[in-house]
């Protein structure tokens, strides 16, 4: 390179940093008065200024997905250290509406267009009446007791962020160095709002709308807020990935144990408590609208993404892999059952590839930011033919009403999926699995992976989910149960939950 080109490689340079330090600065100074995020506070009181090769640092951090203003053990005083990073925070705010799109009207128009048409709209107003309550848990105490730290506790988070005060524009670094924290609260509220909503499959068109809302309510504060602590709190009993002090080192990308596990076998247990839909068994209950149905799969797919891929928290490489194997799986479950339909049954339902397609994406979640393209085949191939096997045997076998199958594709799959990460993941994809992150080497995560002995630390993760989601939903059913009642009454529930509940029909013909 000539004297001349380095110069004007010199002069682009500091031109650059001068561009991107200037409006950061200015940000930074809008945030004075908002309170720091929490790896802030511990920092020293003063640090020095940046040099030039240190500014230059900040930015290749920015890119690399990495804290600004450390550099092995020297700390420097960063200009955008409580700035959220343009592209990471419009990634996870793109990811949060993904995510909210996969509830509303992706599971709505799913589970709509799987029950009569007596019952759409029971079914379009839980899904609604989920977002809304579990929103205000989330704004109140939801939050902070899952990603609060203040409790120091394995089990719950801390009270420090209740009523959301504190969470500003100003990333948490406990959890992403460029996100901002009410953008990551927000994202994360999506998640607390799906995860009742897939409970509404097992028992739809039999329990009253005030049973449900009261069930979810109770349900929340017992079992999702502990267990998201758990695997993704920084203080959480099984967060392998980031507490270095979590006595099971286990892993879930995006919520395998979380969301699917815990809303699953609280389906299947509610709906043996309530028991079967008046005449199962005795008279077609076929879903009145497959339209709807492959719709509202579309829509979760397409929503899955955000859920899958922003839970990097980051545009980064990670998240690109997310990316892939999500996608791998999907369409990789929705083919096979079309497959396994056509050998055994003589034809290839609509219903078969959405309820294949809805099991890939499920099994794959923990493990999707953990696994290679080769290991999302595998997931979805299985993704297909377990959860195959229970809904069309199992259930039949054993007589339960899963009404529109979230036993058998979230329950099973979810915990198929939290199995296979422990046999499939892999550190190639996924540098915080090594040693490189001092999380992982404290608590043991990295020598796990790399000597194929995760699958014990999976396996106590799923046996906690489990006695968790069952024990925790008898007890809450009973409660609902002696207070309110589960079920309306014989002709309340002839007639339809759309009318008895809501005073409307779906359709005026």
């Amino acid at each position: 390179m000539t004297s001349r080109h380095l110069n004007k490689v010199r002069a682009l340079t500091a031109a650059a940093i001068a561009f991107i330090a200037i409006p950061m600065s200015f940000t930074a100074h809008a945030e004075d008065a908002a309170a720091p995020p929490a790896a802030a506070v511990s920092a020293p009181a003063v640090l020095p200024d940046p040099t030039v090769e240190q500014r230059v640092a900040d930015l290749e951090q920015y890119f690399q997905n990495m804290a600004p203003g450390v550099a092995g053990d020297v700390k420097w005083g960063s200009k955008i250290a409580s700035v959220p990073g343009p592209g990471h925070n419009g990634w996870l705010m793109t990811c949060a509406a993904l995510v909210l799109f996969m509830t509303l009207p992706g599971l709505a128009l799913f589970y709509g267009g799987l029950v009569r048409k007596k019952n759409v709209l029971s079914v379009l107003a839980q899904c609604l009446g989920c977002a809304g309550m579990v929103t205000v848990i989330w704004w109140a105490v939801g939050y902070s007791l899952v990603f609060g730290k203040s409790f120091d506790s394995p089990f719950l988070g801390g009270t420090e962020f209740f009523f959301l005060k504190g969470v500003t524009s100003a990333p948490n670094t406990d959890y992403c160095a460029w996100v901002s924290q009410n953008v990551f609260a927000m994202y994360q509220l999506m998640f607390a709002i799906i995860t009742p909503a897939l409970i509404i499959g097992a028992i739809a068109e039999r329990m009253k709308f005030s049973a449900i809302m009261l069930f979810i309510a109770i349900w929340m504060f017992a079992i999702y807020i502990p267990m998201a602590h758990m695997v993704w709190g920084v203080t959480g009993l099984m967060n392998g990935v980031w507490n270095g002090a979590a006595k099971i080192a286990a892993i879930d990308f995006a919520g395998g144990t979380v969301v699917h596990m815990t809303s699953g076998w609280s389906a299947l247990v509610l709906c043996i408590i309530l028991g079967k839909r008046l005449n199962f068994g005795k008279e077609k209950m076929s879903p009145h609208s497959m339209v709807l149905c492959m719709v509202g799969t579309g829509m979760l797919w397409v929503g899955w993404y955000g859920f899958n891929a922003g839970s990097s928290l980051a545009a980064d490489g990670i998240s690109a892999n997310a990316f892939m194997t999500t996608t791998l799986a999907a369409a990789t479950a929705g083919f096979v059952w079309a497959i396994m339909e056509k050998v055994l049954k003589g034809h290839a339902s609509i219903l078969g590839m959405c309820s294949g397609v809805v099991a890939g994406l499920v099994v794959i979640t923990p493990a999707c930011g953990f696994v290679d393209a080769t290991g999302a085949m595998i997931i979805g191939v299985l993704a297909a033919i377990v959860p195959y096997i229970f809904v069309m045997y199992v259930k039949g076998a054993v007589g339960y009403d899963d009404a529109l199958d979230t036993f058998g594709v979230h329950a099973v799959g979810g915990t198929l999926g939290a199995i296979l990460t422990g046999v499939l993941a892999t550190s190639s994809v996924n540098g915080n699995l090594t040693e490189v992150n001092t999380y992982a080497a404290t608590n043991g995560l990295a020598k796990l992976v790399a000597n194929g002995g995760l699958l014990g630390q999976q396996l106590m993760a799923v046996g906690i989910t489990l006695v968790i989601s069952i024990v925790g939903t008898v007890v809450i059913a009973m409660i609902v149960k002696a207070v309110i009642g589960l079920r309306p009454t014989p002709e309340a529930e002839t007639m339809g939950l759309d009318i008895s509940d809501h005073g409307e029909e779906g359709y005026d013909f």
